[in-house]
């Protein structure tokens, strides 16, 4: 298919009703899947295939961090694997950019990978005989670029990364942490315009762990590029994730915000997996709120010296506001304009609907 521009593009990704499974017999094991709707259990048992992705469908916006996460064997790793092919589904469609990656022949693809989409691993993955600069470089060591200038390219992403004068040293001389941040240097040097995270930051200890999700999400404001992030740790994926996919035995079970997927759970496997995570910072005004028209009309109007807080704050915030004053807390929009009220009342309801005996 042809390229779009990316005025044209709504996606960046496309990932259309993809099934991977895994056996000799995978495509007669599809065919009954869908003729008789088999369970995982029951495709093992009749074909002795292993179904990894189960008819998984997403749409990622162009420059958005979409976190997609699951318990260990829900498929989130071998999905993310289809994007690039470094796994081939046993059906479906999957648009990168525009590009249909499944008709891509063997150098076309390669060519694709190296100059459109970059891969950080959970381990690192660190050429132990190159220094840290080298390692860094290899990309466009690959691409053929000239070595004065991809040492030029990788000094300066050393730099964004705070990793200035560790250039000649060698991964064993780095900490985890280091090591993680040179990894991710790598991945930035290509400039690619897809990012494949695969539970960068989970092997490491929790203090580093958040000062590396702290410089990611500076790093992916700045660079604004696509990023598809694994992760098993919904903490993660609700602070970093313009949106989480959630997956199940393979399947993409709900897709959404962070607050729509903690607000609004589709099913219980859902509820329990967001049971523990704190509202304070999740839960945004434009969820709490309640229409300034129909308060207005039982109520009155709000005065002039009302609170007023935008679409966004969250739910911290303005809890620590109603501790502050009797009075109901205004919502503007971007305009400034009056939207909304959320009352003592509203702020309680949410938060009891949040906590584990609700």
């Amino acid at each position: 298919m042809a390229a779009l521009t990316g005025q044209d593009r709504e996606f960046a990704i496309e990932i259309s009703q993809v099934w991977k499974i895994f056996g000799a017999n995978a495509v007669e094991a599809l065919s009954d899947i869908r003729a008789n709707d088999l369970s995982k259990k029951e495709v093992l048992d009749k074909h002795n295939c292993v179904v990894g992705v189960a008819d998984a469908t997403m749409n990622i916006l162009p420059g958005e961090i979409f976190c997609v996460m699951g318990l260990s064997g829900s498929g989130k790793s071998t999905l993310v694997r289809h994007i690039n092919r470094l796994l081939e589904p046993t059906d479906g469609r999957i648009v990168v950019n525009g590009e249909d990656i499944m008709a891509m022949g063997p150098a076309p693809l390669r060519r694709y990978r190296n100059e459109h989409i970059a891969m950080v691993f959970q381990n690192f993955a660190l050429m132990p005989h190159r220094s840290v600069i080298d390692n860094v470089a290899m990309p466009l060591e690959i691409r053929d670029v000239p070595k004065n200038q991809r040492i030029d390219i990788a000094q300066r992403t050393l730099d964004m990364v705070e990793l200035s004068s560790w250039g000649n040293k060698f991964a064993h001389e780095l900490s985890g942490g280091m090591q993680q941040r040179v990894g991710l240097a790598r991945a930035l040097a290509a400039d690619p315009e897809i990012l494949l995270m695969d539970e960068p930051f989970s092997a490491l200890d929790p203090l580093i762990r958040r000062q590396l999700q702290n410089e990611f999400m500076k790093l992916a404001a700045n660079m604004n590029k696509t990023t598809v992030f694994i992760t098993h740790d919904l903490d993660e994926a609700v602070r970093i994730g313009d949106r989480i996919a959630i997956m199940r035995d393979g399947r993409v079970v709900q897709t959404g915000t962070p607050e729509d997927i903690v607000m609004n759970p589709i099913d219980d496997y859902v509820a329990d997996f967001v049971a523990g995570i704190s509202r304070l910072k999740v839960v945004r005004a434009h969820a709490v709120m309640q229409p300034i028209g129909e308060f207005e009309s039982s109520n009155g109007n709000l005065g002039a010296g009302t609170p007023e807080f935008n679409e966004d704050a969250n739910l911290g915030v303005l809890i620590n506001s109603a501790i502050e004053t009797d009075v109901p807390l205004a919502v503007v929009d971007k305009a400034g304009k009056r939207v909304g009220v959320i009352t003592r009342a509203d702020l309680l309801r949410t938060v009891v609907e949040g906590t584990e005996t609700s």
